[in-house]
């Protein structure tokens, strides 16, 4: 059998790949610094029930039998299990490129890019193929809810035949790689990196693929040209795949797709949207479109996208992967669609991401909320000691200069906890966002155990 190891087990984008290359047949060995500081332990030990051997970020788990190492784009060369493992010759192969001999050994490989929705559709297509008896190789940065099992995390499906579907990543330029059979571009809007590298990428990736499919609903996708497009828009009836009288439930959406209404067990308008790109999706691989949209009627969403966490005294809790400005937008819009008041907690992922997008993330937070609704920042997340020129606060003082006073800086989660608690009333929403920081959902369990 042969040996591969991954550093940084825990990632949303190499956990997947540990769990398929153990149903490969693969021996699977993994480390993370989590791991060895006590954090994501629930993701440690279901790592563990799928058959991957998690050992201590030391370089420990570099031998010479080891066919390589996989990492990606965040592991830097003094991890210790890359300095091992080029001391003593092992290849690094990054993420990308064994998602990209994964992808290509399929005749059908689909690549979902975006810079928001990307997971939920991929997730989607797979659950459309999975249950209309497709057998689809799936590979995604998030969980899926219709996947509760006590073996491995839920972010993949596994078989061997003729279609598979990845979440391709945009932030690192690795979308440039894929040469899919069907290309789709949920959305492009500022995040990583600059507006003309995102356009770069996506153009490069658009030609890379055999098929288009493209939303109409974002006029700068008219840069992004294709001879074999396909269109879906929730604004443009001359789109190939069209949705109309949507209904905005409290915990769902009805909508109609050629005449025929559909419902979706989810949240916010913008699952319509992403309905509408799994469904075309699965059409240009032969899947009738409205066998599609009843199958989505018992898809159950994407852990930590949206996620409904539980409710309590009239107090629901969500946890919300949101961390650019589209996406947080896009999530305040969908809870404020169902009434009662908001309280957003939002913590951003890097100092660059804060720098970035700051000033426009502010700019839609104040847009998106009501006076009485309540936006708590945590410190941004990955912050370095040298990065003294930029804080959460300073997110929050252009939210209050865009018109929206009731936002707050938080230090830690204690005393975010603190101040949900001391100001929590009946029919309120609150939201837990942010990106990287995979304790987030834990702490939004807290939360929900602490109001009871």
């Amino acid at each position: 059998m042969k040996k591969i190891s991954f550093s940084g087990a825990a990632g949303n984008g190499i956990s997947p790949l540990e769990q398929i290359m153990v149903c490969k047949g693969y021996d699977v060995y993994g480390s993370d610094y989590s791991f060895d500081i006590g954090k994501d332990i629930d993701r440690k030990t279901a790592l563990e029930k799928a058959g991957i051997h998690i050992c201590p970020q030391d370089g420990s788990m570099i031998t010479p039998d080891i066919e390589y190492l996989c990492v990606s784009a965040a592991v830097k060369e003094d991890n210790p299990d890359v300095v091992a493992a080029r001391k003593i010759g092992i290849p690094v192969k990054y993420r990308s490129d064994l998602l990209l001999e994964i992808l290509s050994s399929y005749r059908y490989g689909v690549a979902v890019g975006g810079t928001a929705g990307k997971t939920t559709v991929t997730a989607m297509i797979g659950y459309i193929l999975d249950v209309l008896g497709k057998k689809p190789c799936m590979i995604n940065g998030g969980a899926l809810c219709n996947y509760p099992t006590d073996k491995g995390i839920p972010n993949y499906i596994y078989n061997e035949d003729e279609i598979c579907v990845i979440e391709a990543d945009e932030s690192d330029g690795s979308i440039q790689k894929y040469h899919p059979f069907i290309g789709l571009i949920t959305n492009i809007s500022h995040d990583h990196t600059s507006m003309e590298k995102l356009f770069s990428y996506f153009s490069v990736f658009a030609e890379h693929s055999q098929n288009l499919v493209i939303s109409l609903d974002f006029p700068n996708h008219a840069k992004i040209t294709h001879p074999h497009l396909t269109t879906f828009s929730l604004n443009n009836p001359q789109a190939d795949f069209y949705a109309d009288n949507i209904i905005l439930n409290s915990d769902s959406i009805t909508y109609t797709l050629q005449n025929r209404t559909f419902t979706l067990p989810l949240i916010g308008k913008f699952n319509v949207a992403n309905a509408l790109a799994a469904i075309a999706v699965c059409f240009k691989l032969g899947i009738d479109i409205f066998d599609a949209a009843k199958a989505l009627e018992n898809f159950k969403g994407v852990k930590t996208r949206l996620e409904k966490i539980g409710s309590t005294k009239n107090i629901t809790v969500f946890n919300d992967f949101a961390h650019n400005p589209s996406k947080i937008e896009a999530s305040l819009l969908a809870l404020k669609s169902g009434g009662g008041r908001i309280i957003a907690m939002y913590q951003p992922h890097t100092s660059f991401s804060a720098r970035n997008t700051g000033e426009e993330t502010a700019a839609v937070i104040a847009r998106a909320l009501a006076p009485e609704d309540i936006m708590i920042m945590q410190e941004i997340y990955e912050i370095a000691p040298e990065d003294t020129d930029i804080s959460s606060q300073d997110i929050i003082n252009r939210i209050r200069q865009n018109g929206h006073s009731n936002a707050f800086f938080s230090p830690s989660k204690d005393y975010t906890l603190d101040f949900i608690k001391k100001h929590q009333q009946s029919g309120d929403k609150i939201v837990i966002m942010g990106a990287h920081d995979n304790s987030l959902a834990d702490f939004s369990r807290a939360i929900l155990r602490e109001i009871s």
